[in-house]
């Protein structure tokens, strides 16, 4: 081997961000000296020199025998030549664990790293060391990690209905296919890649249309079995639940299709009928949910859930303010002490009005399972005779097609029905400010509960639980 050569190792892989570029580098340990840094890469894009940094971090971890290019490739495609040519040597070099480097041009990342603490004078302290030392090494197990490690899970599905123009967009991005025979019989032209590459931007396709769009999370627990993915001995997986609408054998005879698509045939789902007898225990002379009623209770729970997903997207974490409650379609009605909630909080609150709704959509009562869904749906009771103009001056509505009943839009037997108490309408009134701690005397005296919105989710005792990995609708 030349002199100048030298044999090195790589150990990990990191990223240097500027405002004008963005470079990645090897930490490497070699026998001639101190572990040092190597140059990778340079390019404009932070994101894209960040996910090459993890693929590299990956391809150390891995057996070039198991090593699959397609994420390279498609991370290649969308940097330029120089930078994507780099990338392939750099996991060439990660795969086989060496690192060719020329004697001189290794950069001693202590002595860096002690020259930027002198560069930064007197106000340099133990917090530098203190974050460092907190900050997440790459391939650390659960356990060893000090904060709370949260795992998140996307769904998305895209319906592409111009294949063509999706795959330009892509290439027009620098996207590039697959080699051909990487590709599937039945995906020729690698839409699936051009998919993956134009879903990672979180902008809107040209060519394909986003249909779901779902995430569920949970904190990993080491004391449960759970395990970071990188080191996990099985499969992560995530479980969505049910799809919110109706499955095709349970819609049949049990929904309509329109110009919009399937909707609830509320007549089938809530058959009522009517007839004159004495038997004050008949069944069929009892007070019913009718099919008229349940739609209109049905459009202001839809209503009601697109304007809490819609604040949330536009507000996320932002408190309501008086100033600007006027902006708020839905989280401006909720009692005052709910107003500084988060965005995972919020959106909570908008799948409680989906559960709801897929409580009517399968012919249910819909009942209540937490604080929470009791005061959603004391909203859409509020919010359903308002529904009523609408389809009444409407001829073309198909709510006027649904069988009429004595009890149709009863909305106060509803309340007196559909609630165990009344106790979270109190959370309305300055009188009763505190009542929702537990602790509370009125609250102990009253035998109310924990109605701090924290507790809002947390099922009731008497009913059966919400499956807990259901998603979100959005």
């Amino acid at each position: 081997m030349p002199d100048h050569q030298v044999n090195a190792v790589p150990e990990d892989f990191f990223c240097e961000h500027t405002s004008s570029k963005s470079r990645v580098m090897a930490l490497v340990s070699h026998a001639t000296g101190p572990t040092s840094l190597q140059a990778v890469l340079t390019c404009r894009d932070s994101d894209l020199a960040h996910r090459a940094a993890q693929l590299l971090r990956k391809a150390l971890t891995s057996a070039p025998k198991t090593w699959r290019a397609v994420s390279m490739e498609q991370l290649c495609a969308q940097l330029p030549d120089a930078p994507a040519a780099s990338l392939r040597q750099a996991v060439t070099h990660a795969l086989a664990r060496t690192w060719p480097a020329v004697a001189g041009s290794l950069i001693d990342w202590r002595g860096l790293s002690e020259d930027t603490a002198q560069g930064a004078g007197d106000e340099a302290d133990d917090g530098g060391h203190q974050e460092r030392e907190a900050r997440t090494p790459y391939d650390a197990r659960l356990r060893e990690l000090a904060g709370p490690v949260v795992q998140i899970v996307t769904l998305r599905e895209y319906h592409v209905y111009d294949p063509e123009l999706l795959v330009r967009t892509a290439a027009a991005q620098g996207w590039a296919p697959l080699p051909a025979e990487e590709l599937d019989d039945d995906d020729p032209n690698d839409v699936v890649g051009a998919v993956m590459c134009l879903s990672s931007r979180d902008e809107v396709i040209d060519g394909a249309d986003n249909v779901t769009d779902q995430s569920t999370g949970h904190r990993l627990r080491a004391e449960d079995g759970d395990e970071v993915a990188d080191w996990s001995p099985k499969p992560v997986t995530a479980e969505f639940g049910a799809g919110w609408r109706l499955s095709t054998q349970e819609a049949k005879g049990r929904t309509i299709s329109t110009e919009w698509g399937e909707v609830p045939d509320f007549a089938a789902l809530f058959a009522a009928t009517e007839h004159d007898c004495d038997d004050e225990e008949c069944d069929d002379c009892a007070w019913r949910l009718t099919p008229r009623t349940a739609d209109l209770l049905h459009s202001a729970l839809c209503g009601l859930a697109d304007q809490a997903y819609d604040d949330a997207e536009a507000f996320g974490d932002e408190p309501v303010t008086v100033e600007d409650k006027g902006d708020w379609e839905f989280f401006a009605r909720l009692p005052k002490l709910t107003h500084g909630c988060d965005l995972q909080w919020r959106r909570r609150m908008a799948r409680a009005l989906d559960d709801l709704t897929d409580d009517l959509e399968h012919g249910r009562w819909p009942e209540p399972t937490c604080t929470a869904e009791e005061l959603a749906l004391h909203l859409a009771l509020r919010e359903a005779p308002s529904y009523l103009d609408e389809v009444e001056d409407n001829e073309e509505s198909l709510h006027r097609k649904l069988p009429v009943h004595d009890d149709d839009y009863d909305f106060d037997t509803c309340k007196d029905l559909f609630f165990q108490d009344a106790d979270v309408l109190m959370l309305y009134s300055p009188r009763f400010d505190g009542i929702e701690d537990p602790d509370d005397d009125a609250n102990r005296r009253l035998g109310i509960g924990d109605l701090r919105p924290a507790a809002w989710f947390e099922s009731f005792d008497n009913v059966e639980a919400r499956d807990p990995h259901r998603g979100f609708r959005r």
